[in-house]
């Protein structure tokens, strides 16, 4: 018996859509979804904050990392290889962005918000201190803080501050900065001083006249007994020493 005339509509568009079924059942799987799944938000945080861990190794003090969550309802899809920057100019350093980049199978990038704390004991002035005056142990106290709260050049080692000369007056409890001392001058002007002269081959030890002020390590001139003028480096002992 010839098939109903009803029927051979259906069986009509059953032909022509299996060429299209046998395609989408050659395809694979991962190839189809891996354009629309979804990326986790908890992998992306988990690489910010192993990122800036390795960012903030050898900091002084207690390192703390907090990374504000990736929205979980993000359409981002799923990256192969997560990899996190920080932008240019910007350190491991307080309140930051970080940006995750994502190249394979589809090119992303997203920011994060992070902040990274690094507590530690840092320098303050134990009683109030003059200006020009020289710092000793006495003058000194700690306190254990968020070093990324305060200025960048906070002091947190005695030994920075020891023996300099205060820039200006300061008042007691305040955190020092390295901008606030001075260190003293090894050598002063119109001191006599040992004078070292070394070249290849020979060292030749003489004195001589300074002939400005110089703290360790900076260029002072000095005028030698024969009236000749030379430029060395000042040493932390007051000496002079002149290479040639």
């Amino acid at each position: 018996m010839p098939p109903s005339p009803s029927r051979r509509p259906a069986r009509a568009a059953l032909r022509r859509a299996l060429p299209v079924l046998a395609l989408l059942a050659a395809l694979p799987g991962p190839a189809i979804t891996a354009a629309h799944a979804q990326q986790a938000a908890g992998a992306v945080e988990a690489r910010v904050r192993d990122f800036l861990q390795a960012q903030a190794a050898g900091l002084p003090g207690e390192v703390r990392i907090q990374v504000s969550p990736l929205d979980p309802n993000n359409q981002l899809p799923a990256c192969a290889a997560l990899e996190p920057f920080l932008p240019a100019g910007t350190r491991a350093w307080g309140r930051i962005s970080v940006g995750v980049r994502c190249d394979s199978p589809v090119t992303w990038t997203a920011y994060l918000q992070a902040q990274v704390s690094v507590v530690a004991d840092y320098l303050v002035a134990a009683r109030p201190l003059r200006a020009g005056q020289i710092v000793g142990p006495a003058d000194l106290g700690q306190r254990r803080g968020d070093l990324t709260a305060l200025p960048d050049n906070t002091l947190t080692d005695p030994t920075q501050a020891s023996g300099h000369n205060t820039r200006i007056a300061i008042a007691a409890g305040a955190p020092l900065r390295g901008d606030m001392l001075r260190v003293p001058h090894a050598v002063r002007q119109g001191q006599t001083v040992p004078v070292v002269s070394a070249g290849p081959g020979f060292r030749v030890s003489s004195e001589g006249r300074a002939m400005n002020n110089a703290a360790p390590g900076e260029s002072v001139r000095v005028r030698l007994a024969n009236g000749q003028v030379v430029t060395g480096v000042a040493q932390a002992g007051g000496t002079v020493e002149v290479s040639f």
